[in-house]
C-alpha cells in the first residue's frame, strides 16, 4: 500500500493575514501591506514572490543576510537536539560565546538576556550594585544616570527612562527616576550635570534612530574621564553600532579607551532573540547568585547561532566587506546628495549611515518600497541604511541606480520650498512613516 504524503501546512493568503492582524494584534505598528515569506541573500520576497533588495536588514539584526547555509545548519542542528536548558545547568554553547564575546569586546565577562532592552536593563542594574557596593557611608547614593539628547535605548521602563524622544516617554509616564540628557557631543554640558551621585553615563557611539549621530572622540574621552575619577561606569549601547556594523567589530574600538559595561543584541543570534551585556571584571563583581537571571537568555539554540555568525563573521572576512561597501555606498550617496539638494548631510560608518533630509522622509521610503528597496526613515526626515554585512558590490551599485530614481520621482511629491525639518510637521512619524515604528528591540 502506498504511504501517504503528509500534508503540507496550508499558507494563508495575504488579505487573510492582514484581516486577522486588524482584529487579533494590539495597534503598536502601522504597516506597509506586503506579506513578506521568505528570503535569500540581501533579498526579502513577499506573498506574490516580488524581490526586494533590503537595505534595512531587520532593522540591524540580518547582518548575514537570509538562510545562510552555515545558519541555517547550525540552526536545525540545534532545533534537533535541545531549544531550551534552563539557566539552573549548564549548556554547550553559553561558555564559548561568552568567551568569544569577551575577546571581541576587550571586557571580561558576558550575561546573556532575550533582547537589547533587556540588556539595557541588566548593565543599568549592574551599574547601580557596583554604586553601592562601593558607596561610603554617609556618601550620597550614586543613582543618576546621563544620557544623551537623541537617544534610543529600548521600550522597557528602565531603558525608556534614558531614551530621549518625547514621543516613546510621554505616554508611560513617570519612568524610572534619576535620569537626565547631555546635549549631543556637548563636553561642556556633560561636565555641568555630571557630580558625585551618577552611577553611568550611557553612550550609543553611533546613535541608530536618533538619526545616525556620532559620537565625537572628544566627548568619548571626557565621559571617560568623569567616570573613572568617580567611579560612575561607562556603558556603551552597541546594540544597533556593534557587532561588525561599523567594519570594527565594535564603534568604540575606534576611541583609545574601553568602556566598563557594553551591551549587544540586533545581529548577535542572526535573527533569533539574543542580548547581552559584556562588563569589565571590576564592574561585574558586584553580581552575586541570584541577584539577576533571565529564563529564557542564552538558550543552547540561540547560543550556537551567535556562535556561528562570530565565526561567519571571522572566517568571511565581513568586518573587511563592510568597510569596503560601506566606502562604495557612501561615495555614492555623496555623489547624489551634490545633486538633489534636499540632501542635507550624508553621515554615519560602514554599513550604518543616514541621510538627513530637509523635507519629510516618508515619501521617499514609500517610493523606495514601490522600487523593490527596503529602507527605514527616523526623526521623520533622516533615512536610515542598514544592509547585510553580505552585500555585494553589484548590490550597492543596484541599490544606488534605483535610489537615484526614488530622490528623483518622490521629490515631485514633498514640499521643497520649505527649509524646515520635517520633525516640526503637523503630522507625526506615527501617522506617515509605516515602517518608522518597526524601531522596537
Amino acid at each position: 500500500m502506498a504511504k501517504k504524503k503528509p500534508m503540507a501546512a496550508k499558507r494563508l493568503s495575504a488579505p487573510k493575514i492582514r484581516a486577522d492582524e486588524a482584529r487579533y494584534m494590539m495597534k503598536t505598528y502601522r504597516r506597509p501591506p506586503e506579506v513578506f515569506t521568505h528570503g535569500r541573500g540581501c533579498r526579502l520576497y513577499d506573498s506574490h514572490g516580488r524581490g526586494y533588495l533590503d537595505f534595512l536588514a531587520g532593522i540591524a539584526v540580518n547582518a548575514t543576510g537570509y538562510v545562510h547555509p552555515r545558519m541555517v545548519r547550525v540552526i536545525r542542528r540545534e532545533a534537533g537536539r535541545a531549544t531550551h536548558v534552563s539557566n539552573l545547568f549548564h549548556n554547550a554553547y553559553q561558555a564559548p560565546l561568552a568567551r568569544k564575546l569577551a575577546q571581541w569586546s576587550g571586557l571580561d565577562r558576558v550575561f546573556f538576556s532575550n533582547s537589547g532592552s533587556e540588556a539595557v536593563e541588566g548593565a543599568m542594574k549592574l551599574a547601580r550594585a557596583y554604586a553601592h557596593a562601593k558607596s561610603d557611608s554617609g556618601a550620597r547614593l550614586k543613582t543618576r544616570f546621563l544620557a544623551l539628547e537623541n537617544s534610543f535605548h529600548g521600550r522597557t521602563f528602565g531603558a525608556l527612562s534614558i531614551t530621549h524622544t518625547a514621543k516613546y516617554r510621554e505616554p508611560f509616564a513617570p519612568l524610572v527616576p534619576g535620569a537626565e540628557f547631555v546635549r549631543f557631543n556637548d563636553v561642556a554640558d556633560l561636565d555641568a550635570k555630571f557630580d558625585d551621585t551618577v552611577c553611568a553615563v550611557v553612550i550609543e557611539p553611533i546613535q541608530g534612530e536618533g538619526g545616525v549621530h556620532v559620537v565625537s572622540e572628544e566627548f568619548w574621552n571626557r565621559a571617560r574621564q568623569l567616570t573613572a575619577q568617580h567611579g560612575a561606569a561607562l556603558i556603551a549601547d552597541e546594540i544597533q553600532s556593534g557587532l561588525g556594523r561599523t567594519g570594527r567589530r565594535f564603534a568604540y574600538q575606534k576611541f583609545s579607551s574601553l568602556p566598563d559595561i557594553v551591551t549587544v543584541a540586533k545581529p548577535l543570534a542572526g535573527g533569533l532573540p539574543l542580548g547581552a551585556f559584556i562588563a569589565s571584571e571590576e564592574f561585574a563583581s558586584a553580581l552575586s547568585p541570584g541577584m539577576h537571571g533571565s529564563t529564557f537568555g542564552g538558550g543552547p539554540l540561540v547560543c550556537a547561532a551567535a556562535l556561528e555568525f562570530l565565526t561567519i563573521v571571522e572566517e568571511e572576512n565581513l568586518l573587511a566587506n563592510v568597510r569596503e561597501r560601506g566606502a562604495e555606498l557612501r561615495a555614492g550617496l555623496e555623489k547624489l546628495a551634490a545633486r538633489f539638494d534636499f540632501i542635507r548631510e550624508v553621515r554615519g560608518e560602514g554599513l550604518i549611515l543616514g541621510l538627513d533630509l530637509s523635507v519629510e522622509g516618508a515619501p521617499f521610503v514609500a517610493e523606495a518600497l514601490r522600487m523593490g528597496l527596503l529602507i527605514n526613515c527616523t526623526h521623520d526626515h533622516i533615512l536610515r541604511l542598514l544592509p547585510p554585512f553580505v552585500i555585494s558590490k553589484r548590490d550597492v551599485a543596484e541599490f544606488l541606480k534605483k535610489f537615484e530614481t526614488v530622490l528623483a520621482r518622490a521629490a515631485k511629491f514633498v514640499n521643497k520650498s520649505s527649509n524646515k525639518p520635517a520633525a516640526a510637521a503637523s503630522k507625526s512619524e506615527s501617522q506617515t512613516q509605516p515602517l518608522v515604528l518597526a524601531a522596537t528591540r
